[in-house]
C-alpha cells in the first residue's frame, strides 16, 4: 500500500468527520485574537511607567528576564509574546528588547512544562515521559537560544532594510481597525486605560485555548505515520514533522503534546526528540508573527523574523553538522537532572531566580 494511497485514505476520514461546531470555534478563536490584540495596542501606553519605572525594563538583558518570568504567571509563551511586539508599538521598548522578552517567553514556556510535570512528581507519581520531555524541550531551547539570542541582537542592531519592509494597504487596515475597534471604544468608556491591556491579555489566553479546542484529535493509527515510521528515525525528517505540526496548528502545545504517543509507540525514539523540538521552536513563532502583522508596524513582524530565522539557522547548523555530539551532551544532561530529586528541585528554583536576577540585577 503506497504512502499517497494511505495519505488519500486519510484526506478521505477527514472529510467525513468534518467538525462544524470545531470550524466555528477556530474561527471565533481568529476573531476574538484580533480583537485581543486591539485590547492590547490600545492599552499599552498606560503600563509604560510600571515597565520603564518601576520594573526598570528598559534593556534586552532584563527584558529577557521579563519575558522568561511573565511566561511562567499567564502559563503560555504566545500571549507574552504578543505583549511584547504591542510594547514595541507604543515605543515603551525597542526592537532589541522586544527580540529578547519574546526570546524569554519561549524559555518560559519551556518551562511551565517542567513545573507540571513536577507537580505531578510532588504528588507521589512516577517520573515519567511527561518529564523527560519538558526538560528535552527546556535544554534544548535555551541551548539553542544561546546563539540565536546574540546572532538576532546582531542583526537587529545591523537595522538591515530587509528586516524593516514597507506595509501597505492603510485603507484596507483602517476598515479592519475600524470594525475590530468597536469592542474597545464600548470598552474604554468603563475600564481605564491600563485595564484594557489586560482585558485584551485574558482574550488572547482565551483564544488560544480555544484554537487549541477547535484542533482535532489524530489517531496515529489511522494517519499517515503508520506507513512512515521508518523515517521517523531520521533527525532532518523529525525535525520537519515538529515543524510542519507546529505551523499547520499554530499550537505548540499540541505539537510537543504528540511526543507522548509517537514515542510510546516508538514512531521516534527518544533521541529524536531533540530534532523534533527544534522544529517545533522555530514554527511556535507563526502566531507571534501574525500578530506582528496584524498590529501594523513593520518593526513588529521583522523582530519576529529575525527570531524564526536565527533559531532556524542555529537549529540546521546543529542538526546537520553535530547532531551526534549534541544529541549525547543533551540526553546525558537530562538523565542526569532526572536521577535525582534534589537535582530537580535545585534545577527548578534557578529557573525562577534567574529571570528575578535579570531582572533585578541589569
Amino acid at each position: 500500500m503506497s504512502f499517497l494511497f494511505r495519505a488519500r485514505v486519510f484526506l478521505g476520514k477527514v472529510r467525513r468527520r468534518l467538525n462544524w461546531r470545531k470550524l466555528g470555534i477556530f474561527a471565533g478563536s481568529l476573531l476574538l485574537f484580533v480583537i485581543a490584540l486591539e485590547f492590547m495596542k490600545t492599552g499599552a501606553g498606560a503600563l509604560s511607567p510600571i515597565l520603564t519605572e518601576w520594573l526598570k525594563v528598559d534593556n534586552p538583558i532584563n527584558s529577557l528576564g521579563f519575558g522568561w518570568l511573565a511566561s511562567y504567571l499567564v502559563l503560555g509563551g504566545s500571549p507574552v509574546a504578543a505583549s511584547a511586539l504591542t510594547f514595541l508599538n507604543e515605543s515603551t521598548i525597542n526592537a532589541a528588547s522586544a527580540f529578547a522578552m519574546i526570546s524569554g517567553s519561549r524559555l518560559g514556556a519551556s518551562s511551565v512544562v517542567l513545573i507540571i510535570g513536577f507537580i505531578y512528581i510532588l504528588r507521589g507519581h512516577e517520573r515519567g515521559t511527561s518529564l523527560i520531555t519538558g526538560l528535552l524541550a527546556l535544554v534544548v531551547t535555551a541551548s539553542v537560544y544561546l546563539f540565536a539570542l546574540p546572532m538576532g541582537l546582531w542583526l537587529i542592531g545591523m537595522d538591515l532594510p530587509i528586516f524593516t519592509p514597507e506595509m501597505n494597504g492603510a485603507a484596507g487596515e483602517s476598515m479592519l481597525v475600524m470594525v475590530l475597534g468597536l469592542p474597545v471604544e464600548f470598552a474604554e468608556q468603563f475600564l481605564p486605560e491600563w485595564a484594557l491591556f489586560l482585558v485584551g491579555l485574558g482574550l488572547i489566553i482565551t483564544s488560544l485555548n480555544l484554537f487549541d479546542q477547535a484542533l482535532p484529535e489524530l489517531n496515529l493509527e489511522d494517519s499517515v505515520f503508520s506507513g512512515i515510521n521508518r523515517l521517523l528515525y531520521r533527525p532532518l525528517v523529525v525535525f520537519f514533522l515538529g515543524f510542519t505540526l507546529t505551523l499547520v496548528t499554530m499550537s505548540v502545545s499540541v505539537s510537543l503534546g504528540l511526543l507522548v504517543p509517537l514515542s510510546v509507540r516508538g514512531y521516534i525514539r527518544r533521541e529524536n526528540l531533540i530534532s523534533y523540538i527544534m522544529g517545533c521552536n522555530v514554527s511556535t513563532f507563526i502566531d507571534t508573527l501574525i500578530a506582528g502583522v496584524l498590529i501594523g508596524n513593520p518593526a513588529a513582524a521583522s523582530v519576529v523574523i529575525v527570531q524564526m530565522l536565527t533559531v532556524m539557522l542555529v537549529s540546521a547548523v546543529i542538526i546537520l553538522l553535530f547532531f551526534g555530539a549534541y544529541e549525547r551532551a543533551v540526553l546525558r544532561i537530562v538523565l542526569w537532572l532526572e536521577k535525582s530529586r534534589l537535582r530537580l528541585i535545585v534545577f527548578f528554583v534557578s529557573m525562577v531566580l534567574i529571570p528575578v536576577g535579570l531582572i533585578v540585577i541589569f
